[in-house]
């Protein structure tokens, strides 16, 4: 028997031989290659997906949060994963590791979740409401403003400033958040305002 066959021919055959002995030895049989072709439910498909900001640096890195219930709507929700947001512009899905932590540091049992408040020589702290922690912080501004505000200078020029107050912003945080931020804070006169960043 004579076989009649080029270098080409032969490269081609070798080839197509190793490759299919190679998914035999690997277990690809008929079967098994069906079976890792089907394509399983994605493990996130039927969680509620929720944009956000991380908390830590001044860097304001894109996350997006997947939870079991809405957390935009208030929900009692369970988070089950945090990942980087490809969509925004900081971060363009990347976490550093203190931001790919975060599921541990929502879920920790020391974090606060609502604003507490220490009564004048008291010495132990007691929660309250949002509401009642805006009114004091409103109230006490208010007062402080009424009574310190310094509306002209020496040679009698407007200046409306404050400087018994100080503000310390967020530095994770959106452009516009801290716009509005700024604004507020330099609309009551306050001359001490800051970020959380530089401290």
């Amino acid at each position: 028997m004579n076989i009649d066959l080029s270098r080409r021919g032969f490269m081609k055959l070798a080839g197509a031989g190793v490759a299919t002995t190679s998914l035999g030895a690997m277990g690809f049989h008929e079967a098994e290659a069906a079976e890792a072709a089907h394509v399983r439910d994605f493990k996130l498909a039927t969680t509620t997906e929720t944009r956000n900001i991380c908390t830590y640096c001044s860097v304001a890195c894109g996350i997006i949060l997947y939870s079991k219930g809405d957390l935009a709507a208030g929900e009692k929700a369970e988070l089950l994963h945090i990942e980087g947001d490809a969509d925004h512009p900081t971060n363009r899905g990347t976490l550093c590791p203190k931001g790919a932590a975060l599921k541990s540091y929502v879920r920790a049992e020391t974090r606060l979740t609502r604003p507490r408040y220490r009564a004048p020589g008291a010495d132990k702290f007691q929660d309250i409401s949002w509401d009642e922690a805006l009114d004091k912080i409103a109230r006490a501004v208010k007062d402080d403003r009424d009574a310190n505000l310094i509306e002209r200078n020496a040679e009698g020029v407007p200046v409306n400033r404050l400087t018994t107050t100080g503000f310390l912003a967020a530095s994770a945080t959106t452009n516009e958040t801290a716009w509005a931020t700024w604004k507020v804070v330099r609309s009551l006169g306050i001359v001490g305002f800051d970020n959380q960043a530089r401290v």
